[in-house]
């Protein structure tokens, strides 16, 4: 009994000494608690304060800003965009496509000047103009030599590479004998364009010779009568176009020589 008196009056003795540093812990915490709640509480209790300028609508950074500034939406219809008169002249195109000149014009294709010097090649007795031969027109003289050739190939010569190698060589030197005899000078173009115009004849002269053959009296005589042909009218657009009057015998005497060889891959 004197024992289990002992051993309570120590518990509660010692019991006491623990007991009151335990609940000194317990009510700070309970103090820290309190005040971190109500922190919290004041914080998210507070109204929002961003700026206005800072809030954006939703979709904004999809729309331009030069649709923002203006006073009016967007009028126009899908696909339909809404026309501004100031929106060709900002791009450059205010003269648009009116005031341009046609391809063919660009390109120096004119159908008039080309039909009146095939007419002029066609009557020798017709006086030429001198401002339309003279110009450089490459249309017509191509058709022709292509047409010679065709026309040879149905008569069974294939004779492309000769056509064209004959007219170049015969265009290079006409141009130095024209040089030399004219005073104001004649250019490359101008020869090759007079020279292939004047070759309509020769043309008529291998077509033909598709029909029946030249290698005859006849087909001699008619070869002679396109040779004088075509040097006739070449003489004469070239004394028109280059003020060489008197010189036309002088200028149809080449030309014959080159027509002649034309005639020659004609006949043989």
């Amino acid at each position: 009994m004197a024992q289990t008196k002992t051993s309570a009056k120590a518990e509660s003795k010692y019991g006491c000494c623990f007991s009151f540093p335990l609940q000194q812990m317990m009510a700070s915490g309970l103090a820290l608690g309190l005040a971190g709640a109500g922190k919290r509480f004041k914080t998210s209790s507070r109204p929002s304060e961003r700026s206005p300028t800072e809030k954006q609508p939703p979709g904004g950074a999809f729309v331009p800003s030069d649709m923002l500034l203006s006073p009016q939406g967007y009028t126009g219809q899908i696909l339909q965009p809404t026309h501004s008169p100031h929106t060709l002249s900002q791009l450059g195109y205010a003269d648009g496509f009116d005031e341009e000149p046609p391809l063919l014009e660009e390109l120096g294709i004119n159908f008039e000047h080309i039909w009146q010097k095939t007419l002029t090649v066609l009557n020798p007795m017709k006086p030429a103009d001198g401002s339309i031969m003279n110009e450089t027109d490459l249309t017509g003289p191509m058709v022709f030599c292509l047409a010679l050739g065709a026309t040879l190939l149905m008569a069974g010569k294939v004779h492309f590479g000769y056509v064209y190698g004959m007219s170049a060589i015969g265009c290079l030197a006409m141009h130095a004998l024209l040089n030399l005899m004219s005073v104001s000078g004649v250019s490359h173009g101008c020869v090759a364009s007079v020279l292939g115009y004047c070759l309509l004849p020769m043309v008529i002269l291998s077509s033909s010779a598709v029909v029946f053959s030249l290698q005859g009296i006849p087909g001699t005589a008619l070869a002679l009568f396109i040779i004088g042909w075509c040097s006739l009218s070449a003489s004469k657009i070239f004394t028109s176009a280059l003020a060489m009057e008197g010189q036309q015998l002088l200028i149809a005497y080449p030309c014959a020589l080159l027509y002649g060889l034309f005639a020659l891959l004609t006949v043989f």
